[in-house]
């Protein structure tokens, strides 16, 4: 018997993929083409614009001048066809936020700074939870999916090599998004469910 296709961790729903499936980013093979591929920007909150807006002099000597261009334009984040805020693009699919290493690899400006402790705030957590899409239900249920996209096959072929299952691979930002407590609530279902399955078959 398999899990089941949906899993309740508190007032979160889960795709049973985010436990059985595995990840692990492969910058050397994707060269960051999440943030460069697609056809709208990183979903962002409220706050999370306000936080790019606050950070945004500390990087603008990083990014490029079209991107600065669509930003002095639109601003940061727009809504989408769907009705839903995220960042800014330019050339109709890179993030304007993105930029590129001496090797072509893309990166997130706004991680780095922050890496790089010049910034107190990130990224937004749309990116740094993917490959899990966060989705608002009424009533306050959050259900989490697993995406699959096919940039993203080095990931998986790593994530499975190591043996990484997406929500441990994903452990730093579901604790920034959820909180530890919920967290260790997770690994526990986690757990009790994988055992169930394996001892079953």
């Amino acid at each position: 018997m398999s899990l089941p296709p949906i899993i309740q961790v508190g007032n979160v729903l889960l795709c049973s993929d985010i436990l059985t499936e595995c990840f692990c980013c492969d910058l050397d093979a994707c060269k960051g083409a999440c943030c460069i591929e697609g056809d709208a920007g990183a979903p962002v909150t409220p706050e999370e614009i306000a936080h790019l807006e606050d950070v945004l002099e500390e990087i603008r000597p990083e990014l490029d001048p079209e991107a600065l261009a669509v930003i002095d334009a639109q601003g940061v984040a727009y809504t989408d066809e769907e009705g839903d805020l995220v960042t800014s693009i330019v050339r109709g699919k890179d993030c304007v936020f993105t930029c590129y290493d001496a090797a072509g690899c893309c990166f997130c400006a706004t991680e780095r700074a922050h890496r790089e402790g010049r910034t107190k705030w990130c990224k937004p957590i749309s990116c740094a939870l993917y490959p899990i899409r966060v989705k608002q239900f009424k009533g306050g249920l959050i259900g989490l999916n697993y995406h699959r996209w096919n940039v993203c096959r080095p990931a998986v072929q790593k994530g499975r090599e190591l043996g990484l299952p997406v929500y441990k691979f994903l452990r730093e930002p579901l604790i920034r998004r959820f909180g530890a407590q919920w967290y260790a609530e997770l690994e526990a279902v986690a757990h009790e469910a994988l055992d169930g399955e394996a001892a079953e078959q």
